[in-house]
């Protein structure tokens, strides 16, 4: 049988180093641990494991030099279209213009520009826009973009390490929880199991008893038969409740891709939604380069909209991101473009169809909104119609 990562293009020498570091970093846990760790563990210090891991390394993460692109990537629209909801929020007189903006991973820098940028133009910029940015390294190419671009705003932003306490103002997210470690479950004869990493001349699966009794109770409540691999997330569940413990008065909008329950559980995807990527290619062997590889899963939109609802949260809509880009002006924006310009003009369109097509962005990626202490005289742009919160 072929190596399916055989096609994929091979790292620098410098960039392999890296990795291999990472994985002596591993090893080391795995061996600190008795022998074996949850692939949540093993998810963290891939990803995040300072300097080494996928977004605390230098590497490009986005864009066309990087492993994948986001929506803001493709289109300033995208970020002119949350500019929208964010804008219903700060108006909202619970705020009374007094409002502040969070955005947790910030990625590029691409949307807080976009945002900023049409919140400016809207007349309605926040008092701070404050980024939740774990990654120094991120965090010092968003300075550097905003500094570059909007050298006007660039005092009204702050970065953040933790997340605030009382915050008043709208929250968003945008792909964040796909990139949270997750819990790896296995059905089989032997019942519900934990898929865990051991070090066996090289990075291995292994099964043992699941022993948190939080992951055991979501797992016995699944549809399972036969041999069934999936995943659940229980920091992203944590991580709404952390946001509405930070969130006295205000919204948070998420965006990402996933499915509400009985579809992310369906017994057809018995593999589960584990993907990796690397350089615009997709593959689904996580222990491949760590730390030159993104590692993500699909989001349980359904878990997502319980820890809110059991936090104190109220849910404002849940629909595809197609429905609300649409709802929050996406056409009129491109209305307003020159046709005559073809140069501009077909790329912002080419884009915006990417956007919202239900065969590339628009159907499987999801937003979800919250609210908490705010009384918004109707919906919030962008949910109006459309919505598919009985699903979840």
């Amino acid at each position: 049988m072929p190596n399916p990562q055989a096609r994929l293009p091979e790292p620098s020498p410098d960039a392999r180093a890296a990795s291999d570091a990472l994985v002596s970093l591993i090893r080391s846990r795995i061996a600190e641990s008795g022998g074996w760790i949850a692939f949540a563990d093993y998810m963290r210090l891939a990803l995040y494991a300072p300097g080494l891991g996928y977004y605390s390394g230098g590497a490009a993460k986005f864009g066309t030099a990087g492993d994948f692109v986001t929506a803001p990537e493709i289109s300033p629209l995208f970020g002119t279209c949350v500019a929208a909801t964010l804008a219903d929020v700060l108006a909202a007189p619970q705020l009374q213009d007094k409002g502040d903006v969070l955005e947790v991973g910030a990625g590029t820098g691409q949307l807080a520009l976009q945002i900023l940028r049409a919140l400016a133009a809207r007349g309605q910029l926040p008092r701070r826009y404050c980024i939740l940015e774990l990654s120094a390294e991120l965090q010092q190419r968003q300075r550097e973009l905003l500094a570059r671009e909007v050298p006007e705003l660039l005092g009204r932003v702050e970065w953040l390490s933790t997340l605030p306490q009382g915050f008043r103002g709208a929250i968003i997210g945008n792909e964040v929880l796909d990139a949270m470690p997750c819990a790896l479950v296995h059905y089989s004869e032997s019942g519900w199991q934990e898929r865990g990493v051991v070090w066996q001349d090289g990075l291995q699966w292994q099964d043992r008893p699941i022993r948190d009794m939080t992951l055991m109770m979501q797992a016995l409540v699944l549809p399972a038969a036969g041999d069934y691999l999936t995943e659940i997330q229980l920091e992203a569940q944590g991580f709404i409740r952390s946001l509405a413990a930070s969130l006295e008065a205000g919204a948070i909008l998420l965006l990402d891709y996933g499915f509400a329950a009985a579809e992310y559980y369906h017994p057809q995807r018995h593999m589960g939604t584990l993907m990796c990527h690397y350089r615009h290619h997709s593959h689904t062997d996580p222990f491949w380069l760590p730390g030159l590889t993104d590692i993500t899963t699909h989001v349980d939109f359904s878990a997502i909209w319980r820890a809110g609802a059991d936090a104190g949260l109220a849910l404002e809509g849940y629909l595809t991101q197609g429905a609300y880009l649409v709802n929050a002006g996406l056409m009129q924006q491109l209305n307003q473009l020159d046709a005559g310009d073809l140069k501009r003009y077909l790329p912002a369109v080419a884009a915006a169809q990417k956007l919202v097509n239900p065969a590339e962005m628009g159907e499987l990626f999801k937003a979800i909104a919250f609210s908490k202490g705010l009384d918004l005289p109707g919906q919030l742009s962008g949910f109006q119609r459309g919505d598919d919160s009985p699903r979840l």
